[in-house]
């Protein structure tokens, strides 16, 4: 063993790696990159890491490894878990043979996601055993407590992280090398009664599934994640307690003196610990809920409360005592608890302390040198004066909804945009109707949204944003960069070539900062009927290094600021008498704000 200083995410990794894992499988995704992104960096040799297209993907090849009995590992975030459902749902019915970990990064706040999605309500729904750890030390422990579970019970399991418990640092004891578990995979052994899922199977197997829960639900209480931490002797409130999990039961025991009520923690929400819960309620009058997303702890405490007939009152996020949405924090949950404890609260904020300073307002923007941006703009000068709609997509490429650019007029889930501009399209026909996707999200859900846009003799405009990585996640490598998780080269997919083998006919790549050919080539692909693509082909400011920079000739800027009001680059900072200067830390010499200042007083860039 030997200590180590560890985001949550990296002790996620190091902790599979400890439980002998052999393959890896994931899709990016904020809050749970540095998962794969570890396992690759850390791996001893002989495990298989891959970045798969989407989640979907990669939840399939892990079933496919376990099915031969290797011990897997899929990461994703909450959302990347409704593109893994479908097969989930039936993996649960099927099991495995070895062991599948699946860890779904949950997103309180949402910091970086659509939604705040609860994989603590997806486990129930989904029956599938589910671990939420506390903190770091817990996140290295549980996932390995994850790998056995499934390996003995021969079921996907769960782990669910939040952002602060994956993004959060701690200084923990880790296994060497040389101490790592050693999986031997027994092969994959033909059965088609077992793995080949039919009616008959699914009757059985949800049967079997079931009465496995209940009798989980007995023995998780004395799984060593879930506790009680018992009120002292003179404890204020004695006949009350605090149910809570994950982050949020740090949060508790900050805010608690020691002793100050019983605290219940709930490692695993599903199978729920009913007789620890018993244990826990007994004496108690009334029970306070802290927790993050949906109230599944105080409905579970509530169903235990009606099965046996205790007197016990369950307050949380139904009856109003919790926030119903949003992150938890430590002050707010001290709060909740001044509250329920009938404790005193303080005279504002650090015990009577001063205000703290109001923190800057730092609205998310596109990078100095984004091409997005330039791609943006050039649809954005194309098409002037014309009814149009811009669908948008997940990614870097999102924040085109912001002003000046104001180019997302939609934005739902991966892939989406492409059929939403179809079927805007078929309800207003006179609306030239644009879909904009990243060159990962084209791969990973996108192409089909082509095809049947293709099929159904759509009439829209496909724009590909390909800066020739997968950004906003740190830049993983996709099917299209010539590069995998392994570090092999291989021969990189080409987006036009899947175009045309689709069957479209006019697909145009155009380098965006070359704005005069960008803004044409969009004027004249768009004019075609049917569905046509243009691939804007610019590399990812991060992955260059900027030859020259841009400079401001104050002797011929006229002060009328067309740079800032159209492009809103970072790097192009107003001043008092209405002139513009370059900040040179942001600049990277893109030339774009050259080809749009119409004196000519910006130069000195050099495109990439």
């Amino acid at each position: 063993m030997h200590r180590e200083f560890l985001m949550g995410n990296e002790a996620i990794a190091l902790g599979a790696l400890a439980a002998g894992v052999d393959v890896v499988a994931g899709y990016p995704g904020t809050p749970s990159t540095e998962i794969l992104d570890t396992v690759a960096k850390r791996n001893p040799g002989d495990v298989y890491v891959e970045w798969s297209v989407n989640e979907k993907a990669a939840l399939e090849l892990a079933a496919g490894a376990a099915y031969a009995g290797a011990r897997c590992l899929v990461t994703m975030k909450c959302v990347g878990l409704n593109v893994a459902a479908d097969p989930l749902m039936s993996l649960e019915y099927i099991g495995v043979k070895g062991a599948l970990v699946i860890v779904v990064a949950d997103d309180p706040g949402p910091i970086s996601s659509q939604t705040e999605q609860d994989t603590r309500t997806f486990a129930q729904f989904s029956k599938v055993p589910c671990l939420d750890p506390s903190g770091v030390a817990d996140a290295y422990q549980m996932v390995q407590d994850a790998f056995s579970m499934s390996e003995e019970l021969q079921t996907p399991v769960f782990l669910r992280p939040t952002t602060r418990v994956d993004h959060g640092y701690e200084s923990i004891d880790v296994r060497d090398v040389d101490e790592y578990e050693k999986s031997s995979p027994e092969g994959f052994v033909k059965d088609p009664s077992r793995w080949v899922i039919f009616p008959r199977l699914s009757v059985r197997a949800h049967a079997r599934i079931e009465q496995r829960n209940r009798e989980l639900s007995a023995s998780l209480s004395s799984y060593a994640g879930n506790r009680i931490e018992a009120a002292g002797a003179g404890a204020p409130a004695p006949r009350k307690g605090i149910a809570t999990h994950g982050i949020n039961y740090a949060y508790v025991r900050e805010g608690l003196a020691e002793g100050e009520c019983r605290v219940m923690r709930v490692a695993t929400p599903f199978p729920f610990p009913e007789d620890l819960a018993l244990e826990f309620l007994d004496g108690l009058d009334e029970v306070l809920c802290v927790e993050e997303l949906d109230p599944v702890i105080e409905r579970a405490l509530l169903e235990v409360c009606g099965r046996h007939h205790l007197g016990v009152t369950i307050r949380g996020k139904l009856t109003g005592d919790v926030k119903p949405s949003g992150e938890n924090s430590v002050e707010y949950v001290k709060e909740v608890m001044d509250a329920f404890l009938g404790r005193e609260a303080p005279d504002g904020p650090g015990e009577g302390g001063p205000e703290p300073p109001q923190l800057p307002v730092r609205p998310p923007v596109l990078c100095a040198g984004c091409p997005h941006r330039a791609s943006f703009f050039a649809v954005k000068e194309a098409m002037r004066g014309k009814k149009t709609i811009y669908c948008g997509d997940i990614g870097c490429y999102t924040l085109g909804n912001a002003h000046p650019l104001d180019m997302t007029d939609t934005c739902l889930c991966m892939g989406a945009g492409i059929n939403i501009a179809q079927g805007v399209g078929r309800v207003e026909p006179d609306t030239t109707c644009f879909a904009f996707v990243g060159d990962s999200t084209f791969f990973a859900s996108g192409i089909t949204g082509v095809v049947n846009a293709f099929y159904n003799q759509a009439n829209m405009t496909l724009v590909v944003l390909d800066n020739s990585t997968t950004a906003m996640t740190g830049h993983q490598p996709h099917p299209g960069t010539g590069r995998t998780a392994m570090g092999e080269v291989v021969q990189a997919v080409s987006i036009e070539r899947v175009l045309r083998a689709i069957g479209l006919e006019t697909v145009e790549t155009v380098d965006p900062l070359d704005q005069r050919r960008a803004v044409d080539t969009v004027a004249r692909v768009t004019a075609e009927p049917g569905v046509k693509a243009i691939i804007f082909k610019s590399p990812c400011v991060f992955l260059y290094r900027p030859k020259a920079q841009s400079r401001v000739d104050w002797s011929r800027c006229i002060g009328c600021q067309r740079c800032v009001k159209s492009l809103g680059c970072p790097a192009l900072v107003p001043q008092a008498d209405g002139k513009v200067q370059i900040d040179e830390s942001q600049c990277v010499g893109c030339t774009l704000c050259e080809q749009v200042c119409p004196v000519g007083a910006i130069s000195g860039g050099v495109r990439p």
